[in-house]
């Protein structure tokens, strides 16, 4: 039977299954006693071991099989669910989710899981498995000696040590909470180019720089120097945690080619039809695979898209020119132009964005296990995960939501004990939410903990000299809390494995700032904090309301408009020194383009009436005076460029049909 033609189907379907295991098994650990969430674990699991047992992958079934066994004695209460049981099945899944992403890469499926193998047998037996068994930890610093060199690697080493340079062995390990491990990487890969030469390192380099690792890499490497001078230089790379290094072993250069005995030739001979036949099938396998998938660079679909966007410029022209000149072909030509431009606008657009989903999927795992490690009680909620975002922002944004959360659940979330005493409910809440609002994405991490101390924050950048005392008495409540997100600022007490060391917010905020957005905080001692992230869609082309301001165009995003309204002046009532309006039983205040762009007012304009954009922000509103409507639009939103990136309410520009350049209103700035 031919599986291939099968294998993303596959893929597809596995990793859908190992994500309601996943679920399932953080729904198990707070009602231990439904056996309805250890049968839908259990289904999900049998599903998984069926499809992998027919398309070949044993060590996926096996353990599968092993995971079965273990669900099926719980269900049938010959064992009780305990924590260290619920770890053994979560390093199980984890097991499980490493063996599909190397199968969707291409490879076969195969992981050393015998560590939890025997775990999963010994729950099944009855044995009591220790909290402090981890597999891990044995091996996290132990230089491997599993490496195999090629016939050029093999003879680059033999002419070095024969050059009487020395051939390294180094095993470098990051920081459990190292945030942009590909570029901490990068560093020691050049602090070890400047003292010799790399010859090879595992993982691969393509590996490395997607992160396929955990926090270990291993590097062989020709150099003149001494062992602890290169030591010393890899340890001033930030987050490098630990470093160790020996003399290559020069014995095993050749002993794939000339250590050989009889015994294991004639072993490898009769193994050899069956090796091939594996090779033979792995390319079959990624073929399927890639008939139907593709990897695209990032880039070429920017460039995709900057040529759409000049397509839109001049679709724009045309239709103005078929409106001025009277010719039905050519206006009918146009209008089909129109409709086909817009649906493969759609295709473009769609290739690029995918459901924050992908990332917020990581995290409730990742809070289970940092609360247990903190002896806390944490209710972590998701909502808005289906919100969909550009990729590229999606690639950047998975490592500042870690820390914070990371932050969240270590600094903000207090222990039981702490919450009794002040009142509050032993089980902290902790939320994540993602919404959209007008031409942005907002990533809200909002925690009940204990807040952010003011006076603490302040003595302490007092301390640092990140402020000076005059600049101290003029700062208001947010900007003292952003004084947190300073480069190597913290208020931690004592320094922990997950954060303390005064690193992290301030490449948090570098890298949503680096992607167009901005991060706020909000917060009350004793109640709890909020960090609201406001990230741009980047996506070039958006629908807008064109609007006039005397002789000016101005373009407010459609996906901020709730309605336009004509309001008459005696509509209009005074509410604090503002003027506002009654929409539909809200109080909403107006905001007069004119004044905010400075645009010249009309004197002898003596119109009862105003036209108004009522636009909203979350569950806030606004209503923009405006003189009056064009109407709707697609456009391509352009950057205005280094010089003018900080001009207040305007996001951007286009250029119309006719030539014009009309600027972009950011009505989140407005409502703020």
């Amino acid at each position: 039977m031919d599986t291939n033609q099968y294998l993303e189907v596959f893929i597809d379907e596995s990793t859908e299954n190992l994500q309601v295991v996943n679920d399932r098994l953080l729904d198990l650990e707070k009602n231990a006693d439904d056996l309805s969430i250890v049968n839908d674990i259990f289904r999900a699991a049998h599903t998984l071991k069926g499809m992998s047992a027919t398309m070949g992958f044993e060590d996926l079934a096996d353990l599968t099989h092993k995971l079965e066994n273990v669900l099926d004695a719980i269900r049938n209460e010959q064992i009780n669910v305990s924590t260290s049981i619920l770890d053994v099945l979560f390093d199980s899944v984890e097991a499980l989710e490493d063996m599909i992403s190397d199968i969707s890469n291409g490879g076969d499926g195969k992981k050393d899981v015998q560590a939890i193998v025997g775990q999963l047998k010994a729950i099944e037996s009855g044995e009591a498995v220790g909290e402090n068994e981890s597999p891990k930890s044995e091996t996290a610093t132990q230089l491997s000696s599993d490496i195999s060199l090629d016939e050029f690697e093999q003879t680059v080493l033999e002419e070095a040590l024969s050059q009487g340079q020395h051939v390294y062995h180094i095993s470098v390990s990051l920081a459990e909470d190292c945030l942009l491990k590909a570029a901490r990487v990068y560093m020691v890969f050049e602090v070890l180019e400047q003292s010799g030469e790399v010859i090879k390192s595992i993982p691969t380099v393509e590996q490395l720089e997607d992160e396929q690792f955990d926090e270990t890499f291993d590097i062989i490497v020709v150099s003149e120097q001494d062992d602890e001078a290169i030591k010393a230089k890899i340890y001033k790379v930030s987050e490098v945690k630990d470093v160790q290094i020996k003399a290559f072993d020069s014995s095993r250069i050749r002993s794939e080619e000339e250590g050989t005995t009889e015994e294991e030739v004639s072993a490898t001979t009769e193994a050899k039809p069956e090796k091939e036949s594996e090779e033979t099938d792995s390319p079959k396998r990624q073929k399927a695979v890639s008939n139907k998938t593709i990897r695209v660079n990032i880039e070429r679909l920017d460039t995709l898209m900057n040529l759409f966007e000049e397509m839109i410029i001049d679709r724009g022209r045309l239709e103005q020119i078929s409106r001025e000149i009277e010719h039905q072909d050519f206006r009918e030509t146009v209008e089909r132009m129109t409709r086909i431009s817009s649906d493969l606008q759609n295709v473009i657009l769609t290739m690029r964005m995918v459901p924050i989903e992908q990332v917020f999927n990581r995290f409730p795992r990742m809070v289970r296990n940092l609360a247990r490690d903190l002896g806390k009680k944490i209710d972590f909620q998701i909502e808005g995960a289906e919100t969909e975002l550009d990729r590229t922002v999606i690639d950047e944004i998975g490592d500042p939501l870690v820390h914070l959360i990371r932050n969240a659940v270590d600094h903000g979330i207090e222990t039981p004990e702490k919450r009794a005493a002040s009142g509050k409910s032993e089980t902290g809440r902790l939320i994540l939410k993602a919404y959209h609002s007008g031409n942005h994405v907002f990533v809200e991490i909002k925690d009940d903990g204990g807040g952010i101390n003011q006076d603490k924050v302040l003595q302490k950048a007092l301390k640092n000299d990140i402020i000076t005392n005059e600049q101290a008495s003029n700062l208001n409540d947010r900007q003292i809390f952003e004084l947190i997100m300073a480069s190597g600022f913290s208020t931690a007490d004592q320094i922990s494995d997950i954060s303390g060391r005064g690193v992290g917010l301030d490449v948090v905020k570098n890298t949503i700032e680096s992607l167009g957005g901005t991060i706020e905080i909000d917060s009350e001692y004793g109640e709890g904090t909020t960090f609201s992230i406001k990230l741009p869609l980047t996506l070039s082309i958006i629908s807008v309301l064109l609007v006039v301001l005397k002789d000016e165009t101005f373009a407010v995003p459609l996906s901020s408009i709730i309605e336009t309204a004509v309001i008459h002046k005696k509509e209009i009532y005074k509410a604090r020194g503002r003027e506002v309006i009654d929409f539909r039983g809200n109080i909403v205040p107006l905001v007069h383009l004119k004044e905010v762009f400075a645009v010249e007012q009309d004197q002898d304009n003596a119109d009862d009436y105003y036209s108004v954009v009522i636009v909203r922000k979350g569950d806030q509103m606004a209503g923009l005076v405006v003189d009056s409507f064009i109407g709707q639009k697609e456009i391509v939103l352009k950057n205005l460029g280094q010089y003018l990136k900080d001009v207040f309410a305007i996001s951007g520009a286009t250029i119309l049909g006719d030539g014009e350049v009309a600027l972009i209103v950011d009505t989140n700035a407005l409502i703020k």
